[in-house]
């Protein structure tokens, strides 16, 4: 796979480096199982932002629903209201049922492109889970990140604006987690490694996804929102952080 390829427009997208006081924490074996869990409950966090703008803009209620029922036993095995599921079994499930439909052309590109997201986002939750497992490393609930939160409470509050702010600041976030991954990956142990560096491309599309159907629903060239969106998101991780996440920013 050519990394460099997949990193050089991520990079010129976003407006930071992860600083190396982060890099350099996230390497201690000691934070290990604090990270895999934030990246796993993160897989699920992308998933669902993915299912609620497919039933909240295009879906049919069955179709919707569908997606509803995909997400279920991950959640309920992340929020702690059920026992550990068959991660293997419901891998099997993901992509059956009856998907979402729409007569819209760009309500059928934000279909096709959220429903891969949540079956890849499914599935690297079920590895890193997996990851976790084998190092012997129980799940913990463990409180949010600012990132996310940071910026969504930029996101303006009225239609069509909402829809696009929060699609660029999906494509931030999956830029972001592709770039991190990379970052890390040549201080992780060798499995770990070659985990991360397995997820570059998925994450690249997905954040490309989320560009591409910003700019599609948008009347105006979306150029001036996304750099604000840059600024935004380069505050949260350039500047001190005093909860150590995946996305978060320097650590205090």
């Amino acid at each position: 796979m050519d990394y460099a390829q997949i990193l050089s427009p991520i990079h010129t997208f976003l407006h930071c480096p992860t600083p190396q006081a982060w890099i350099d924490k996230a390497r201690d074996p000691a934070n290990l199982p604090l990270l895999l869990t934030d990246h796993m409950v993160c897989e699920l966090k992308a998933a669902q932002t993915a299912m609620l703008l497919v039933r909240k803009y295009v879906a049919d209620k069955t179709g919707g629903d569908t997606l509803l029922e995909w997400l279920k036993p991950y959640e309920a095995f992340t929020f702690r209201e059920g026992p550990e599921p068959d991660f293997v079994a419901l891998h099997r499930q993901i992509g059956k049922g009856v998907m979402p439909q729409t007569n819209d052309p760009w309500g059928r590109l934000l279909i096709d492109s959220m429903v891969l997201l949540i079956k890849e986002e499914l599935h690297h939750f079920w590895q890193v889970r997996e990851t976790m497992t084998v190092r012997n490393i129980p799940y913990v609930k463990i409180t949010a990140s600012r990132y996310a939160k940071g910026m969504l409470k930029e996101v303006r509050t009225h239609e069509p604006l909402t829809l696009i702010d929060k699609l660029i600041c999906g494509a931030y976030i999956e830029a972001r987690s592709c770039e991190r991954f990379a970052a890390l990956a040549p201080y992780l142990e060798e499995d770990l490694q070659k985990f991360y560096l397995s997820l570059l491309r998925s994450e690249a599309r997905h954040y490309e996804d989320y560009l591409t159907l910003a700019q599609q629903i948008s009347p105006q060239d979306i150029t001036p929102r996304v750099r604000f969106f840059g600024e935004v998101e380069a505050a949260l991780i350039a500047t001190p952080d005093s909860e150590f996440r995946f996305h978060s920013g320097v650590p205090v």
